[in-house]
């Protein structure tokens, strides 16, 4: 018997009273123990509002001491960026032999896979934010008002396509190597399904795929 203590994470407190956000979490745990986990047992859960760019979470750390405290008990998290949003301290996590954890959508996923997705993740948020306030900063330049409908819906659009191009920027840094190394697209995408490494939208990985983002990194940059 394994035993598990859940932890559950939102940043925004509406998340937390629409229990969509945390429905979406409690599923993909369920699946985890019904599908992945051996005899399991949870002996607790916690839930915060907070973002996952604070380190210092009271329900965190009251979850992470519990698991401390109890033989054979593993830390349960829905997604990776529900534990944390910077691979510092993923990392740190890693190296704490007494806090074992394990990502529901990830269940066979080793240390070091675990380690590569914190740092694409970290590096995707990062692009977004910078993409986002270059598209914002072009508008204002060909004379957009920033404001209203119009540029609310630029903002979402310009926020779209920079989420996108951070996710192929996530995704070439796998593909590429294995580009080098003359793998073929249909390997390719077998290995970035193995991973976890989720598409744009979600689906399987297949070459038609794996194509789209080596083209899309291969032409030059929107101009926003």
């Amino acid at each position: 018997m394994t035993k598990y203590v859940v932890y559950k994470r939102v940043s925004r407190k509406s998340q937390g009273e629409s229990g969509l956000g945390l429905e979406a979490q409690q599923r993909d745990i369920d699946i985890f123990l019904s599908t992945y986990a051996a005899d399991p047992e949870v002996i607790a859960t916690f839930t915060e509002v907070q973002s996952g760019a604070d380190d210092d979470r009271p329900e965190l750390a009251k979850a992470l001491a519990l698991v401390r405290a109890t033989p054979g008990c593993e830390l349960l998290v829905a997604k990776l960026d529900r534990l944390s949003r910077r691979v510092s301290y993923i990392a740190k996590l890693m190296e704490d032999k007494r806090a074992p954890f394990r990502v529901a959508c990830m269940p066979n996923a080793d240390p070091f896979q675990l380690h590569l997705y914190a740092a694409l993740g970290e590096q995707e948020r990062e692009f977004i934010s910078r993409r986002t306030i270059a598209a914002l900063g072009a508008a204002k330049a060909r004379g957009a008002k920033l404001g209203g409908l119009r540029p609310h819906t630029d903002r979402r659009n310009a926020a779209l396509r920079a989420q996108a191009d951070a996710h192929a920027a996530k995704c070439i840094m796998v593909i590429g190597p294995m580009r080098e190394a003359r793998k073929t697209y249909a390997e390719i995408a077998a290995t970035l399904q193995a991973m976890n490494i989720p598409t744009a939208r979600g689906g399987r990985w297949n070459d038609v795929t794996v194509a789209r983002i080596v083209k899309r990194m291969e032409q030059p940059a929107e101009a926003a």
